[in-house]
């Protein structure tokens, strides 16, 4: 991540969120005054659980074209549909079932339930992004993709040290043994969540402040609290958007920043 990459800071998680809310809203209205439909992708964690339900009760979400909008997922956990564990579940429950979305626009990464393995279910939702993309291109333009950050520094299933950061290809991947339970997930690629126009990482708490230091000098975490590293920046600090990366983080979160 380019230490020029802009940081917004807000006094608390609560106002984050209703923030990052009316920004997003913004940024689907002013998306489709510009050509439609528009695509983003969504990803898990409380803060974006957070914002989502903020988007819910913002009026400025009447003023969007729901129905001309895609709903793209970063990662998900590999288990059934509709299990407490997925992130597809906790957006429908804060937002999505509450949207006039058009069911076959909202994009669920298939699970067991579906697919034999995970490797199938990444397979398919390659093919699924490749469906929806531009003649020549493998994945749709997404507008916004709006990531939450782990403490390890991680971004959707893109975990430090994990062999998965090194996949090149646009589209998703299969991650078989995860850091954080459960091990199995399906996740866009490093160069996919980079080809948006706009990324935002949405980062809450100062339990999280050590990797938000790192990622903005584009350094491991060891190498950010003085130590050794391998000279590689966390996965949050890799993802580049082709237009704009951002980061909306609330004051606890900027704690370790010098």
């Amino acid at each position: 991540m380019s230490a020029q990459a802009p940081v917004v800071v807000h006094p608390d998680g609560e106002l984050l969120a209703r923030a990052t809310a009316a920004r997003f809203l913004l940024a689907l209205i002013d998306a489709q005054s510009v050509s439609t439909p528009v695509h983003v992708a969504l990803t898990g964690g409380s803060i974006l659980v957070d914002t989502l339900r903020a988007v819910a009760a913002d009026p400025l979400r009447d003023a969007v074209d729901w129905t001309a909008v895609h709903v793209w997922w970063g990662d998900e956990r590999f288990v059934p549909a509709g299990d407490a564990e997925r992130n597809d579940r906790d957006a429908v429950d804060a937002l999505l079932g509450g949207l006039p979305l058009r069911p076959e626009n909202v994009h669920a990464v298939p699970g067991p339930d579906a697919v034999t393995d995970v490797d199938a279910a990444a397979r398919a939702y390659t093919e699924e992004l490749a469906r929806h993309a531009a003649p020549g291109e493998a994945v749709p333009e997404l507008a916004v993709v709006l990531l939450g950050m782990g403490p390890d520094g991680h971004v959707a299933s893109l975990f430090p040290g994990r062999p998965t950061l090194g996949d090149e290809s646009l589209g998703a991947l299969a991650e078989h043994d995860s850091p954080k339970p459960p091990p199995e997930r399906v996740s866009l690629t490093l160069p996919t969540l980079s080809s948006a126009h706009q990324v935002w990482l949405i980062v809450s708490g100062e339990g999280k402040a050590p990797a938000v230091a790192a990622a903005l000098a584009g350094t491991s975490l060891a190498e950010a609290d003085g130590g050794t590293g391998d000279g590689e920046s966390v996965p949050a600090g890799r993802v580049q958007a082709r237009g704009r990366t951002l980061w909306l983080v609330d004051l606890a979160a900027t704690s370790a920043l010098p």
